[in-house]
């Protein structure tokens, strides 16, 4: 009789405690076969800077934003306050999957600028690493802001999301869960895939697969560099954009 009681006891505290904490997205197993490095971890040989874009304005376009190579890291600034801008790779792609590791300061806003022009136009796998901000969100950038589709928000800390329900693809991480998923201060790493024209834009996060949207037109050309951006406006002068470990490999159709 002890027993019984002892197992339904158990089984009331059980079922008053909840089910237990779900556990988080395993990342993705990846064929690392075939990347090639496109950045040295000593010197911006490969990349060039453009004032192009509409994020240099506050130079009148002759400067775009400071780059600088620290322990092994692309850093990137505004030069002067409100004036940003974007690095390119010299050599263009076509379809390809890129992956780097990010450690921003939570406040600039920057994007990883897939088959960009001078100009900066491009799919623009998110990195708005700021509050209202998304990360891994696909979005057109300088081709009018379409497409334009992302599965979460950060709210004013970095800890802090709000998933947004009619995305179409559902975030991969619950809110209450994105502080254990997400390590800042620390090295990340995110991926993008892009094929096709209309392009099919695919992203991840730490592995774990954050977007997969296939654009409904064509809107750019078939083929463009790979950028890393910081956006103007504000003063970003004393924080910065970190990113290393940046490889690429072509795909072939």
């Amino acid at each position: 009789m002890r027993i019984s009681v002892f197992l339904c006891t158990l089984g009331l505290v059980g079922l008053l405690a909840g089910p237990g904490p779900a556990e988080l997205p395993k990342p993705e197993k990846f064929d690392d076969t075939g990347f090639e490095t496109i950045f040295d971890g000593k010197t911006l040989k490969g990349w060039n800077i453009s004032a192009k874009t509409g994020h240099s304005g506050a130079s009148k376009n002759k400067s775009g934003g400071k780059w600088v190579v620290e322990d092994r890291a692309i850093v990137g600034s505004q030069d002067i306050p409100g004036n940003g801008g974007i690095i390119l790779t010299d050599k263009v792609y076509g379809d390809f999957e890129v992956v780097l590791e990010m450690n921003n300061d939570f406040g600039p806003d920057s994007g990883l600028f897939l088959r960009s022009n001078d100009k900066g136009q491009c799919y623009q796998a998110m990195i708005d690493y700021h509050a209202n901000g998304n990360l891994m969100g696909v979005y057109g950038e300088g081709i009018g802001g379409k497409p334009n589709v992302k599965n979460f928000d950060f709210l004013q800390k970095v800890t802090d999301i709000k998933l947004n329900d009619d995305a179409p693809f559902k975030c991969p991480v619950s809110a209450e869960d994105w502080p254990k998923f997400w390590k800042h201060g620390e090295w990340n790493e995110l991926r993008a895939r892009i094929e096709g024209n209309p392009p099919h834009v695919t992203t991840w996060i730490k592995g774990v697969k954050f977007m997969d949207y296939t654009d409904t037109e064509k809107r750019l050309g078939d083929t463009g560099s790979i950028a890393l951006q910081v956006h103007g406006g504000g003063d970003s002068t004393k924080q910065f954009v970190r990113y290393r470990a940046i490889k690429v490999k072509e795909l072939k159709k």
